[in-house]
């Protein structure tokens, strides 16, 4: 069994570090606020510091929001870079820039340790189902050595070339989601103003070849009204920036991106920064004056 440390235990990093923790691997753990019960509970080693983390753990995950916060964790007064030593893997399996993992990563290969980018999809629901999407960049190696891990959080697991590869992939990932969002959205804002029942339209669509997971899912939930976040617009807007970013530094025009980020800009204008990212309906809704649940 592995000596296994993971920074960063949101409503993501808990289920995924829990499943780490069931499989009978000694669990290192740091985050900000207190630690889950869920994972004290479980004999997990609560450590004052990425440093410390770092110092007693062979392998250690990253699961924090954003690119910034990868850097604190990282290169900080006590962070991972100062607990490590030569031999030692460090994953990142938040979702960041891929420029900024191809510097960290020098950095960290620098101390003589290698580094994997490994970033999800699946959500909430995929990391306590232990069914992520795991796309990982790097070296062929390390990710050997850390893919039995992997495999107890993901289902989907996949080495898709060097550090930031990973990422881009991720990226990749996002847009789709974005754009199957937004034209889930389209279709059943115009099946209900037109006045079909949406809930029946999206029943006959499942049965086509516009079947999708986001139809499935996300447009059970625009027709129930129901946005609580298992990913927050927010955060999507964060990945979206990273796609803009990545594009306009490659000289590639990506216009539906972007116009899946003004929505989300104007859900959070309206008070939406935290509704799921099938909240992005919403912005559709306004501007048709009409909502999906409503009568034609």
């Amino acid at each position: 069994m592995s000596k296994i440390g993971f920074i960063g235990l949101g409503i993501m990093g808990t289920p995924m570090a829990g499943h780490l923790l069931a499989a009978g691997h000694a669990l290192f753990v740091h985050t900000v606020g207190p630690v889950p019960d869920v994972l004290t509970a479980g004999d997990a080693a609560v450590c004052a510091s990425g440093k410390e983390v770092a110092e007693k753990a062979e392998i250690v995950f990253i699961m924090v929001p954003d690119t910034p916060d990868v850097e604190k964790v990282l290169f900080s007064a006590d962070g991972v870079a100062e607990g490590l030593s030569a031999g030692k893997i460090v994953v990142d399996m938040s979702s960041i820039s891929p420029v900024a993992t191809k510097e960290y990563a020098k950095r960290i290969n620098d101390l003589g340790c290698s580094y994997l980018d490994a970033p999800v999809s699946g959500g909430e629901v995929g990391a306590k189902a232990a069914s992520l999407t795991i796309m990982v960049g790097g070296p062929q190696e390390a990710f050997e050595t850390v893919k039995p891990l992997f495999e107890k959080m993901g289902k989907n697991v996949t080495l898709v070339g060097g550090n930031g590869d990973g990422q881009t992939t991720k990226v990749a990932n996002q847009i789709i989601v974005a754009l199957t969002i937004e034209a889930v959205g389209e279709a059943l804002l115009l099946a209900a103003r037109a006045g079909a029942d949406p809930a029946k339209v999206r029943q006959a669509l499942m049965g086509g070849f516009a079947n999708s997971r986001i139809l499935e899912v996300h447009g059970e939930r625009m027709i129930n009204r129901n946005f609580t976040p298992g990913f927050r617009i927010e955060l999507h807007q964060k990945d979206l920036n990273l796609a803009l970013a990545t594009a306009r530094s490659l000289g590639v025009s990506l216009p539906n991106t972007a116009t899946a980020q003004e929505l989300f800009n104007a859900c959070a204008a309206h008070g939406g920064k935290a509704w799921d990212h099938s909240g992005m309906v919403r912005a559709l809704e306004m501007l048709a004056n009409f909502e999906i649940g409503r009568e034609a």
